[in-house]
């Protein structure tokens, strides 16, 4: 009888040769089957045990180190393993970037399979910790035990409710968080504040699977500037408890800029449709570059990474070319922050975004630096970004474009072809969309130059900047 599918098999003395996509490693079984694995760093050997057979891979974990790679590093987090965020915490940050950098060269160079010029050096980030300038925690009513937890037998930890992150592929499980390390102080003593002062006084937390509980989520964002928001999600209308915990929060942390909250008993806990209520202070923190001041609302989308995403628009502008006579559009502009940056040095700047609160924020915040040479429309790119648009306010010698994570519809690229720019910077968050797109661009346009930003240390998702000049 042949073996039953689901059989696990291990797997002695493998060498770990690779970081994979989504953060995982790569292995090759004796008879070589590729084998993906989590928590493990290229150049360790290890034994492997198998936890599902796919068609053309495993799936396992390693359970026994026989040797550790060089570029092996201690993660600095206490809850690196069971916290499916920081998955390259324990490999050094050089050689991070190293496998960045290759994702996004293996990506052009086999999906895009364009001529390409040697790429400029990844853009590391100067700080490899506490970078990020949101965060949103969930609150759960029963809290994911990890193995080192169970093994305790401590039975006061299940009653414990949490206050952290969801674990990987699990939407009702919750990972209690004591130190994160990406977001600089004093967030992570605000969520642990909250956390106490919710258990104390008997605060019921979110069940997910039951749809009840007080409190559902928690939002920080902080600002260059020094400014912070707070918004706390609530599921039921308890206007007692909801003051009473408010108030703690303003009375512990009188710095807070904006603090704000929500009432949302609606299945999922997105806030694109809920209405923000403020409690104290002013319902925006305020951003700044270069002189420039941005609001960020509680909804507004904004690189997470500050002082990357400044390295980030000095490349894109670089890239640009300007010299003060050029019409610019900025596609997928959000809320007007790269169109503003890249402003003072070309003739008009176009910005077209979906988003209509995102183009409020965007006019809002040209006011607010008193930019007058920056238009922003509001549509959906692939209807906006027509002939008549074109006509109206002519045709740009510099088209900047940074999609979402799916990269450029057909048609918008179909229109770019169209109009020919003489210059195209793509940024994109995706270099496998990215590369998808300049496939369709290669008939017309030559790629100059590419340039890898790290905008998320210790994760391996990557940025990065391409110039196309037309041939």
């Amino acid at each position: 009888m042949g073996k039953k599918k689901t059989d696990k098999v291990i797997f002695e003395n493998v060498t770990v040769l690779d970081a994979g996509a989504k953060g995982v490693s790569v292995a090759k079984a004796p008879e070589g089957q590729v084998i993906f694995l989590p928590n493990v760093v290229p150049g360790d050997v290890v034994d492997v045990q198998t936890l599902k057979k796919r068609k053309s891979y495993f799936e396992g974990k390693a359970i026994k180190f026989h040797s550790f790679s060089e570029y092996r590093t201690e993660p600095v987090c206490q809850h690196f393993g069971a916290c499916g965020g920081c998955k390259w915490q324990n490999m050094n940050y050089e050689r991070q970037l190293f496998y960045k950098n290759q994702e996004v060269y293996n990506n052009l160079k086999r999906i895009a399979k364009v001529e390409l010029p040697e790429f400029e050096p990844i853009m590391g980030s100067e700080k490899q910790f506490f970078y990020r300038n949101k965060m949103e925690f969930g609150f759960s009513d029963t809290r994911w035990l990890t193995e080192t937890e169970i093994q305790s037998e401590d039975s006061n930890l299940s009653k414990n409710p949490a206050l952290g992150f969801h674990i990987p592929r699990m939407w009702d499980k919750i990972l209690n968080i004591d130190k994160c390390h990406l977001q600089e102080d004093p967030s992570n003593a605000i969520r642990n504040t909250i956390r106490e002062f919710a258990v104390q006084k008997g605060m019921t937390f979110f069940n997910a699977r039951n749809h009840e509980g007080l409190l559902r989520t928690l939002m920080i964002r902080t600002a260059s500037t020094g400014e912070i928001m707070v918004l706390l999600q609530f599921y039921e209308n308890d206007k007692e408890n909801r003051e009473l915990l408010l108030d703690h929060i303003y009375e512990k942390f009188p710095q807070i800029t904006s603090l704000q909250y929500v009432i949302n008993s609606k299945a999922n806990d997105t806030l694109y449709d809920q209405d923000i209520k403020l409690y104290k202070g002013r319902d925006y923190i305020l951003e700044e570059i270069e002189g420039l001041h941005f609001s960020i609302n509680a909804k507004s989308f904004y690189q997470t990474n500050s002082d990357q995403a400044y390295e980030l628009y000095k490349i894109t502008r670089d890239f640009a070319g300007l010299t003060g006579n050029e019409v610019v559009y900025d596609l997928y502009t959000g809320t007007g922050t790269i169109a503003q940056f890249v402003s003072k040095k070309a003739k008009k700047v176009i910005g077209v975004e979906a988003v209509p609160e995102a183009i409020a924020d965007a006019k809002e915040n040209a006011k607010r630096n008193a930019i007058n040479n920056c238009e922003f429309y509001v549509g959906d790119m692939k209807n906006v970004f027509n002939e008549e648009f074109i006509a109206q306010h002519g045709k740009p010698d510099v088209i900047i474009t940074d999609p979402p994570r799916d990269g450029m519809h057909k048609d918008v690229v179909e229109q770019i072809m169209k109009i020919a720019p003489n210059r195209v910077v793509y940024v994109s968050c995706n270099s496998a969309t990215q590369a998808r797109d300049l496939a369709l661009m290669d008939e017309k346009y030559k790629v100059i130059r590419v340039r890898p930003v790290d905008m998320f240390p210790q994760t391996h998702h990557v940025e990065n900047v391409v110039l196309l000049e037309l041939k």
